[in-house]
């Protein structure tokens, strides 16, 4: 019995240094998949000329080169229910979704993709005449329902990291936007309680000022106004209901700008004349 009780208790403390370590490292086979996916990419980068691409025979090296920079952050709420999920969803091959920050309702940041490399956040998209948004930007998920206030934490920790890439990579203070932005009609995020003001007071984003005494002009064409600021007008409901949305900070439902809206969006128009 002595011998029986002595094996099942070294069974146990085995299972459970097995249980303990997996719970440190639980995410060691995806990092060893980032891993092996960068390297391939570094291979790729290193053919001379690149596989498939119009190959003269001439190929003559140039000295003059770096990465490409992002140009754009698009700030996302993560639309599920804890940061775990999420981590696991942009870890999980089938879900085809991923974004380079993950932050956590505590302000932990999970730096999850190299900033040069392009991640999957933005989807179907469009701002100005960009059509390939997930090429030249940087995404950040907020871990947030949709539905709910982000924590001071949150907040902290993103500006801190918007102030960290605006510097690394010059990013225009326009070029800082929601998924809403790129997608409207599509995507709804981050949701109406996102301090957009906040941001814009510490230099990410453009906001309104002061509408007392502005005088729209009378014939102010407000899609061209909002095609100007970089929407995409196709669908011109979406469209404006994105915009109160995000710069009223309500879900209105109506197709219509009333005079308020109007002088909101002008103050906004004029920033890029």
């Amino acid at each position: 019995m002595g011998l029986h009780k002595n094996l099942f208790l070294l069974s146990s403390l085995g299972l459970l240094m097995i249980s303990l370590g997996c719970n440190r490292r639980p995410y060691h086979s995806t990092n060893k998949s980032y891993k092996k996916q960068t390297k391939q990419l570094a291979r790729t980068i290193q053919q001379t000329p690149l596989k498939d691409s119009i190959a003269t025979g001439n190929w003559v090296g140039t000295t003059n080169f770096n990465l490409r920079k992002p140009n754009f952050v698009i700030i996302h709420h993560t639309a599920q229910n804890s940061c775990e999920q999420t981590l696991k969803t942009f870890t999980t091959a089938k879900t085809q979704v991923s974004a380079h920050y993950v932050i956590c309702k505590d302000g932990t940041i999970h730096h999850m993709l190299n900033d040069y490399l392009r991640a999957w956040h933005g989807g179907v998209a469009k701002w100005g005449n960009n059509t390939d948004i997930n090429s030249s930007s940087i995404g950040i998920e907020i871990d947030n329902n949709g539905f709910e206030t982000f924590t001071d934490q949150q907040i902290s920790s993103l500006l801190t990291l918007l102030m960290t890439l605006k510097k690394a990579y010059s990013i225009p203070t326009a070029n800082f936007i929601g998924h809403q932005d790129i997608a409207p009609g599509r995507k709804v995020d981050p949701n109406v309680y996102f301090p957009w003001k906040r941001l814009a007071d510490s230099g990410f984003g453009i906001w309104w000022s002061d509408t007392t005494n502005v005088v729209v002009p009378p014939h102010f064409n407000a899609l061209q106004a909002l095609r100007i600021v970089g929407y995409d007008i196709k669908d011109s409901i979406a469209v404006i209901q994105t915009f109160k949305r995000k710069y009223k900070q309500v879900e209105d439902k109506t197709a219509l700008l009333n005079e308020g809206d109007k002088k909101i969006l002008y103050t906004l128009y004029k920033k890029f004349e």
